[in-house]
């Protein structure tokens, strides 16, 4: 690597991190969140987010995509939400006689699908094609959706009731499965703070929102994005940890040492599990400063990559053992080399 693309590639480091460490100051105790967002941006991704109504899920989101200068859109799932509501439909233009398309949220970078499991199965089907895919087809006709592109979708654990699962196959297409828990007192506080200070400093410049980003973002655009997305393929990864990471993933089946750990597996990860978990270490690796990946990148993301991957038996659900348990379980007993 020459000077040049040294001294770009730092510029290009130098911004994301930036743009991190502001979004951080924004979203008290959420930094494994921002990174595995950034990860998922930068490889082409996409996120699932659960946990309790409150815990700033939406806003994390709303924020991110403003941390990169991206266009944003926020589907609220519904029973009676429709394909077109989220795909775009045609419309009669009565003035000329002729049909345009009229293109819906997903034709954004960032698209936030609150509560995604309320959402039909015809309007899941319509997201899968989105997230695999990078298009959409209505009327017989497909559409490419721009770049980068992004689905970040959230369920509430707590209610059940008029939700349609999501199947196998469309979980399937996410690259991190990511629990938000309850805050305890300290970090309540500091989100208590967070919100009243910023209330404040709505109110005395109304119209002014600058507040809300570092200078640094300014310079940030898709274009950056694109580069950096670049930038992380070019990270190695050695045969020696791509070998760990297919043990993981493998292990999940009942192979290996960690294989010992999946009794409680009834559908192991498939190997989607093995690409995601690729591309999310070399992200990582790239905005640690690094140009290569080591073990701990991996170990660090492998339940949030995997644990969503896989199904327990109806046994282990009963004596309340999760997927995020049995993971853990299986990183501890693989080993690195």
């Amino acid at each position: 690597m020459n000077q040049t693309e040294q001294t770009h590639r730092d510029n290009l480091h130098s911004l994301i991190n930036a743009a991190a460490a502001n979004l951080a100051t924004q979203l008290v105790d959420h930094e494994l969140l921002i990174r595995r967002l950034y990860i998922a941006l930068l490889t082409g991704g996409h996120v699932l987010i659960e946990g309790p109504p409150g815990l700033a899920k939406t806003r994390s989101i709303n924020r991110f995509a403003a941390s990169v200068n991206a266009s944003f859109a926020r589907v609220q799932s519904t029973p009676d939400l429709l394909p077109a509501d989220i795909t775009g439909t045609d419309l009669y233009q009565q003035n000329s006689g002729t049909f345009n398309f009229m293109e819906g949220p997903l034709f954004n970078n960032i698209v936030l699908v609150d509560e995604v499991n309320r959402a039909p199965p015809k309007v899941q089907s319509a997201m899968l094609e989105a997230m695999g895919e990078r298009q959409v087809t209505t009327g017989g006709v497909s559409r490419k959706l721009a770049q980068p592109f992004m689905v970040a979708a959230t369920q509430n654990p707590i209610e059940h009731e008029g939700t349609y699962p999501l199947p196998e196959a469309q979980k399937d297409r996410f690259m991190f499965f990511i629990d938000v828990a309850m805050p305890d007192n300290h970090t309540e506080r500091r989100i208590l703070d967070t919100v009243l200070n910023e209330q404040i400093q709505q109110s005395a410049a109304l119209h002014d929102q600058q507040h809300l980003h570092n200078a640094d973002n300014e310079d940030i655009t898709l274009e950056t994005i694109l580069k950096a997305s670049t930038a992380v393929t070019s990270v190695h990864l050695s045969d020696a940890v791509r070998d760990y990471i297919v043990r993981l993933v493998t292990a999940t089946r009942g192979h290996g040492l960690g294989g010992e750990q999946s009794s409680d597996v009834r559908h192991a990860s498939s190997p989607r599990g093995s690409i995601f978990l690729a591309n999310a270490a070399k992200a990582n690796a790239w905005l640690e400063g690094r140009d290569f990946v080591t073990p701990e990148d991996v170990e660090l993301l492998a339940t949030d990559v995997l644990a969503g991957r896989i199904a327990l038996q109806y046994r282990a659900i009963a004596e309340g053992i999760t997927q995020r348990d049995v993971i853990q379980r299986v990183v501890k007993a693989t080993p690195k080399v």
